[in-house]
């Protein structure tokens, strides 16, 4: 019986990181601002969104609305996908 246990513990804690993986997220809103040189832009709700140094800015304005796909890394949210809603 204490071998059961421990093996079921052993497995449970080999496998504990795997809930901790990123899931990525959604959320559309328009841009309030765009921060080129800190590579970020905030939404109507107030949130900072960080993107890639290849990011292209081009066509993000402030007013613009868009479908953000993100994954919050180390407590800040980072744009895996954008879309311009038209």
């Amino acid at each position: 019986m204490r071998l059961l246990i421990a093996a079921l513990l052993s497995t449970a804690s080999i496998l504990s990181p795997l809930s901790t993986v990123a899931q990525s997220m959604d959320v559309e809103a328009t841009i309030k601002s765009v921060d080129k040189k800190k590579l970020s832009f905030t939404l109507d709700d107030g949130k900072t969104y960080k993107v890639p140094e290849e990011f292209n800015f081009d066509g993000l304005t402030s007013g613009v609305k868009v479908v953000v796909f993100y994954t919050i890394v180390d407590g800040s949210r980072v744009v895996d996908d954008l879309q311009i809603v038209q």
